[in-house]
């Protein structure tokens, strides 16, 4: 690699450099400790040393320097891993540059003409750390990375951090790599070696610890182990990072539903730090405004802004978008504001926004006042005019006019101050004339609305009259919605009703249609026009409870879980009497799913969808915990097995309404602290857990199925199924829309949920098969996979790709000749030659149990139903006998013996042929030395039957004994853990 010129010093007293080559312009040099003198004290040091510093520049096992003439300087333009690397570069510069430099006169001229020419090399080279803040550095940190830990060159490195992995109580200090698809940490303490790579996917939790022997720590779990890593000198941006990647990765492979081509970060070889930080930053910014996901976060200002119902300036940041600006004070808790640009009429020099038809907003001391003032003027003018504007007329009830004054203190509409006193009056409840333009404003749904004119009429049209599966579905659950209520007693409300669920589904077809949305939409209907439903219904399934509504509410679950860590958290009696808070997540799924619509009356509910959409879904969380908290002293009385019995009295008559303070009274615990950035972090911590919880359930279902059948331990099918679900997603790393990614389908039964097509069959069948085949590897893994691939889809599962390896590992060796003859049988002959590569043959549930019947009857067939080999398909046998044995320490005796047999089974079709009883056919010369040469047989139509192989091989005991030998089967899995990612294409 390239390097900018750096000035070294080459007088030190450690000596860590020896000369291999060298010119009156340039040098040669390995480092101490590489290569002939590895090993020794000078070995240990040196590659201790190299760890600690982590300068690739330094500890590159080659490098290059250029000498100025006449002086002492030396500057070093480029490193490498191997000698073969550094002497490509080595030839350039004899090819490129000696030449010319014999014309300079002056050694200050040379120096800066190679310097020139080496800038321009990485120049034209690129580079992907561009945008990183020392480029250089981490290009040297890239080629280390890849060094290290023998990751494909398509593995794209975001960062690297100095810290210390514990092993128990011992630290060894290191660098953590983290890449797109991969946390690496490596460190080497005087020959102490500790590696690790461990894929984003496979990590189940990641948070921040403390202990009494690690102050802060950050904790990886892999697949049931913890690894801890402290002494990150900044580890909360060290944490938000592997959270943010291992989130990218988890809904790119996991949650196709709410992954898609629009994706910021869907090309992977484009995540960058800087990337990730902007993602999460606008991230931030929707989801505390509430805004449609087409606003991201452009510009970003310090500045007061007059309160008028206070009478203070307050501190906080204006934050503009392509067609908002916002405002939040510096905590966020005492107000915040939402402007349209196209409200925005006029502004002066103190930055006074004008709202159209409206009050005036006061800014001052506005940093950057000139840049700001320029952005409203320009954006003012793009931004899209509303056609859509919300005003009900208010009727004379206490509570709307205590929203009147309201009003008139903190404005009306986008924008109105949002604060402390908004929230109580929420929470008292809102006025049912007012309800759906609260609604709308609270949502973020007015600004969907607002941008998107017309689009509901439009989607209207296009699934009007269609027919899908949602469609029926919507059918069937229209008339089970809030079916006491007048307004869906009659066609009216039903036909809306379908129009708003038919729209989304036709709108969103990854989630289409999920029950528990009819129940939330007809109470949206209830209160807001059949538009604003429909963008209160988008609001609540794409942005407030993401993944709730699909086929594995893996949301919901999410929050489950972030539910009972908030009972352990607050409701510590309760946590006591029942260690297994599972029960809990059973009991409430019902009210995260219809934000309690489905268990409380009518009247109470909509108080709570109130809350919910001012505060989201902390709102119902706090809910939750106020309901157990209010029957906590009944659920302690009742004993662990009676209490779902007992769980009624929760919603009786005699409860009181919980629309007031979530906090509870008399000395018990406070849950109306819970903050809205506590919830969202907890949501991140346990989505990793949730999924690899969805993931061990379905390996489990897998493995016990398959381990009926097979005769591995439970171990190696644990690793055997890992390394199979690793070569699905290896193709995925770096592809932006990987086939195999649409090949995994949680709606499938488990077996099938993950496949693997011909190439990356081959590519893991080639690390696990037990014998060496060099060039037969492509074809014998070709034929493999066409055998193994019964139904002829172009995918193997599991269950399929595990029973061919059961043959070649642990069955006797007449299974073994029987796979290998079959391999070398013409697909038409022995199979269907049904074959359709280019996608998934998806079978009902009676074609699955029929296949699974006809895979049982074959298994009992008989070894004489297996039809006759043919000339060109023996030859084919007998080479891949010959590749077999390739390596063998008794590779010479086996190649006598398949000569042997090969010869016998020749001339006993000769002699058949000869006979008075045989067939009338060109008779075969009689091979001498190698009879499965092509060359020595001369075309004709014979062909050898099974038995007649199997019969002439059991008199050759060299060739049972090799296949009877004992496979070392763990070895074998080891091998190819550790060199998956190196075979990658």
């Amino acid at each position: 690699m390239w390097l900018k010129p750096e000035e070294v010093l080459l007088k030190n007293a450690l000596k860590l450099w020896v000369t291999e080559k060298s010119n009156d312009y340039f040098v040669l040099q390995r480092r101490r400790g590489y290569g002939e003198d590895s090993g020794g004290l000078t070995g240990l040091l040196v590659g201790t040393l190299d760890t600690v510093l982590d300068s690739t520049a330094k500890v590159a096992p080659f490098r290059i320097l250029h000498q100025t003439p006449d002086s002492q300087v030396y500057w070093n333009i480029a490193c490498g891993a191997s000698l073969e690397e550094i002497s490509k570069h080595w030839d350039w510069l004899q090819q490129n540059i000696i030449r010319t430099l014999a014309v300079f006169d002056s050694g200050e001229d040379i120096t800066s003409f190679v310097q020139g020419k080496i800038r321009g090399l990485i120049a034209e080279e690129g580079t992907s750390a561009s945008d990183e803040e020392d480029p250089e550095r981490f290009r040297e940190a890239v080629l280390r990375f890849e060094l290290l830990f023998g990751v494909p060159q398509r593995e794209k490195l975001v960062t690297y951090f100095s810290c210390s992995y514990w092993r128990g109580r011992v630290p060894n200090q290191g660098w953590i790599y983290l890449s797109t698809n991969f946390l690496c940490f490596y460190s080497y303490m005087l020959g102490n070696e500790v590696k690790l790579v461990y894929p984003w996917d496979e990590v189940s939790r990641l948070e921040r610890t403390s202990s009494v022997l690690l102050a802060e720590s950050i904790r990886v779990c892999v697949r049931g182990e913890d690894h801890f890593f402290s002494m990150l000198l900044r580890l909360q941006q060290t944490y938000l990072i592997m959270q943010q990647l291992a989130d990218y990765t988890i809904v790119r492979f996991f949650d196709k539903e709410t992954f898609n081509a629009e994706h910021p970060l869907a090309n992977p070889l484009h995540v960058t730090q800087r990337a990730l930080e902007i993602h999460a930053r606008n991230q931030s910014f929707r989801a505390f405004f509430r805004l449609p996901q087409e606003e991201n976060l452009c510009e970003v200002y310090e500045s007061f802004l007059w309160v008028p119902f206070s009478h203070v300036n307050t501190l906080g940041k204006i934050c503009v978008s392509e067609n908002y600006l916002c405002f939040a004070s510096q905590d966020g808790s005492q107000c915040h504001l939402i402007v349209p640009l196209w409200e925005v009429r006029i502004f002066s020099r103190a930055l006074t926004v004008c709202l159209r038809g409206k009050r005036a907003l006061r800014f001052s001391e506005v940093r950057d006042f000139e840049r700001l003032a320029a952005t409203i003027r320009r954006k003012c003018r793009t931004a899209g005019s509303p056609q859509h504007f919300i005003s009900n007329p208010l009727k004379e009830r206490m509570k709307e006019q205590s929203w009147q004054i309201h009003f008139a203190e903190y404005g009306r509409g986008t924008g109105m101050f949002c604060t402390k006193k908004t929230r109580d009056l929420i929470v008292r409840g809102v006025p049912e004339t007012l309800r759906g333009e609260l609604w709308m404003l609270f949502s973020g749904a007015v600004h969907d609305m607002t941008s998107h004119p017309g689009y509901y009429g439009r989607l209207l049209e296009e699934c009007m009259g269609s027919s899908s599966l949602a469609c029926d579905e919507i059918e069937r659950d229209l008339h089970r919605s809030l079916p006491e209520h007048p307004a869906f007693q009659s066609d009216t409300g039903i036909s809306a009703l379908r129009r708003v669920l038919t729209a989304y589904a036709h709108r969103n077809p990854k989630i289409g249609y999920c029950q528990a949305m009819n129940i939330l939409t007809s109470v949206l209907l209830l209160y807001a026009k059949e538009e604003e439903a429909f963008w209160l219904l988008v609001a609540v399934c794409e942005r407030m409870l993401p993944d709730y509504f699909n086929r594995r509410i893996i949301g919901a679950l999410v929050d489950q879980a972030v539910f009972e860590e908030l009972i352990r958290e607050h409701l510590t009696q309760l946590t006591e009497h029942m260690t297994d808070l599972s029960f809990f997540s059973s009991v409430s799924l019902s009210w995260f799913l219809t934000l309690f619509i489905s268990v409380l009356p009518i009247e109470s509910a909509v108080n709570v969808v109130d809350c919910f959409f001012y505060d989201g879904i902390k709102a119902i969380l706090q809910l939750g915990l106020a309901v157990l908290d209010y029957n906590i002293d009944n659920l302690l009385c009742s004993p662990k097995n009676s209490a779902l019995s007992n769980w009624s009295v929760a919603w009786n008559e005699e409860t009181p309404p919980l629309t007031g303070d979530l906090g509870s009274a008399n000395g018990r615990p406070e849950t109306d602290d819970i903050r809205t950035e506590e919830v969202e972090n907890m949501r991140k911590r346990n989505k990793l857990y949730v999924i690899q919880t969805l993931e061990d359930t379905t390996k489990q279902n897998v493995l016990r199925v398959v381990a009926q059948d097979v005769k591995f331990s439970a171990a190696q099918l644990d690793e055997l199924y890992m390394l199979f679900k690793r070569q699905h997603f290896v193709s995925c790393y770096w592809s932006v829309c990987s086939p195999a990614l649409q090949n995994h389908d949680p709606s499938l039964p488990y077996l099938d949920q993950y496949q693997l097509d011909q190439s990356q069959f081959s590519s893991l069948f080639n690390l696990l098969q037990p014998w060496t085949t060099h060039t037969h590897a492509r074809s014998l893994a070709r034929s493999a996979f066409r055998l193994l691939d019964e139904n002829g889809d172009g995918l193997l599962n599991f269950k399929d790709f595990i029973c061919g390896l059961d043959i070649l590992y642990n069955k006797s060796f007449t299974e073994k000749l029987t796979f290998l003859f079959k391999l070398h049988l013409q697909p038409a002959v022995y199979k269907s030659d049904v074959f359709c590569p280019s996608g998934r043959a998806k079978v009902d549930l009676q074609e699955y149990l029929k296949q699974w019947q006809e895979d049982l009857q074959r298994r009992e067939g008989n070894i004489k139903d297996l039809p006759r080999i043919n000339q060109v398909q023996f030859i084919g046998l007998t080479k891949t006998l010959y590749g077999v044995f390739h390596g063998d320490e008794e590779e010479e005796s086996l190649y006598r013996a398949v000569a042997r047999v090969t010869s016998l089974l020749l001339r006993m079709e000769e002699v058949g042929r000869n006979s008075p009883t045989g067939t009338s056919s060109p008779v075969l010369d009689t091979p001498t030395d190698t009879p499965s040469s092509p060359s020595t047989v001369r075309d004709g139509d014979w062909s050898f039957s099974f038995e007649q192989i199997l019969a002439s091989l059991l008199n050759e005991p060299s060739v049972v004994r090799f296949f009877e030998r004992a496979i070392d089967t763990d070895s074998l899995i080891a091998h190819a853990r550790k060199n998956q990612l190196k075979d990658a294409h």
